[in-house]
């Protein structure tokens, strides 16, 4: 059975940090992404950071880039989400999601995978 946990999400100020991290198990990271999507309330859920577990290669959204990095340990099974100088439009629930490909996948309908999701709330 494949499992995605999420941890790491909380309440933080704007311009503030903190680091998700998504712990999988039931698969092993060759051919596959990984992403982290959020979803704020009243609004659809996006696509925010993805890498590839083969090559690590990775995909940011625009409104992230600079600011958020991603980022693997294959001996761990573990992916990180990095986020600095957290926004308040940031606030979201954050979810980690796996998809087997070899290719960079950014598109939420194509996961195969899903977390339970963790929330962030950065207060202004």
């Amino acid at each position: 059975e494949v499992r995605l946990v999420e941890s790491g999400g909380g309440l933080v100020q704007a311009g503030g940090s903190l680091r998700l991290s998504c712990a999988a198990s039931g698969f092993t990271f060759d051919d596959c992404a990984i992403g982290w999507f959020r979803q704020a309330p009243g609004k659809e859920r996006e696509g925010v950071a993805v890498i590839s577990c083969r090559d690590g290669s990775t995909y940011y959204a625009d409104s992230v880039k600079g600011r958020f990095t991603i980022s693997r340990d294959n001996s761990q099974n573990t992916v990180y989400l990095q986020m600095n100088n957290l926004k308040p439009e940031d606030t979201a629930v954050y979810y980690c999601a796996a998809v087997r490909t070899r290719n960079i996948r950014v598109l939420s309908a194509t996961y195969e995978y899903w977390g339970q999701g963790s929330q962030v709330t950065v207060s202004s």
